[in-house]
């Protein structure tokens, strides 16, 4: 009888092993392919495309993008124009749709000079998300950076805040750039809109450069005296900004709200030339960037049948990357690590 009873319990115990390896085994290994299936291969290479390449803005993205890459195994290479030129970055576009890489991430130095040349990309079967600068007219799937006109409305409210909600304040901006725009629209809007008794005295182009934009912050001083305020929409007009501020004699009458955190910002923003810097997420734009594209190329993205003869986004048409202000009492967490 025990004999027969130790038979019994050596079948039950070899019907559970098989039990086992049959189902539950095989549902942890079809796990294990699914997260095998985020993985591409090092000949499978996508291409980062934006303008003024050497400018240290653009270094969080990248490293993002090449983060993404890594967790992927897929291989990226950065080009984009070397200088503020629409039909360099066109150019360097083009060659680069001609390799045929597996996916393009672009910002676009205008919101609509890059359009043919993004829709030729896409017509073609290649991938192609935006960030950090939209065109907004072209057949890219998605575009992924901050919202610039919120970026905008903080600016204004940091303003007021920094002025008691009174007195004169102009802006430094660069008017031929969709995201430009938006950040300049928003500050505007707010002012009217919330705060009646800061006064927009005058919208000056800096043309992202530091010189121009500091030549035109002193002409709005000498327009404007007892100017209380500027906001600059992006980085090299902010330092620019800050040094005509310097040069004036004028740092505890006026205050600068600037873009982004290269060093030279946040070095100003410690020593309170400048007040305060809005940072954007400038890593998520490059990671979820390739991320995105990723999943077009191997078709994970897949939100109904025929989706793209229903004219049925696969991704998120817009993600907000965030904005943070940043001031001397958080400015040392912004340094490069």
């Amino acid at each position: 009888m025990k004999k027969l009873l130790l038979v019994y319990l050596v079948l039950i115990g070899t019907l559970i092993a098989y039990l086992y390896v049959a189902f539950i085994r095989e549902d942890d290994s079809g796990l294990l392919n699914d997260t095998a299936g985020l993985h591409g291969q090092t000949d499978e290479k996508y291409v980062m495309v934006n303008f003024l390449t050497g400018i240290d803005y653009w270094k969080n993205g990248l490293k993002g993008f090449e983060d993404a890459a890594e967790a992927l195994g897929v291989s990226v290479e950065y080009r984009g124009s070397t200088q503020y030129d629409v039909q360099e970055e066109v150019m360097v576009l083009e060659q680069v749709i001609a390799r045929n890489p597996a996916g393009i991430a672009v910002s676009a130095i205008n919101s609509e000079a890059l359009n043919a040349a993004i829709d030729k990309a896409v017509e073609a079967g290649i991938p192609v998300v935006m960030f950090d600068s939209d065109a907004p007219g072209s057949k890219a799937y998605s575009f992924i950076g901050t919202n610039n006109y919120n970026a905008g409305v903080t600016a204004a409210r940091k303003m007021a805040e920094l002025t008691g909600g009174s007195g004169k304040v102009g802006i430094i901006t660069h008017p031929n750039q969709l995201n430009h725009q938006e950040r300049t629209r928003g500050f505007k809007d707010t002012l009217r809109e919330e705060f009646p008794k800061l006064r927009l005295v005058g919208i000056m182009d800096g043309k992202g450069d530091q010189m121009v934009s500091e030549q035109k912050t002193l002409e709005l001083l000498e327009d404007n005296p007892d100017l209380r305020g500027i906001f600059v929409t992006e980085a090299n007009g902010g330092v620019g900004a800050g040094n005509a501020i310097l040069r004036a004699g004028k740092l505890d009458q006026v205050n600068i709200i600037s873009f982004d955190t290269d060093k030279r910002t946040l070095d100003m923003v410690k020593s309170g030339t400048i007040s305060a810097t809005l940072a954007q997420g400038t890593w998520s734009m490059g990671y979820w960037s390739l991320m995105q594209l990723f999943h077009l190329r191997h078709e994970l993205a897949d939100p109904m049948p025929d989706w793209w003869q229903a004219d049925v986004p696969p991704l998120p048409v817009n993600v907000d990357t965030g904005i943070t202000v940043v001031t001397s009492a958080n400015v040392d967490h912004f340094y490069a690590k």
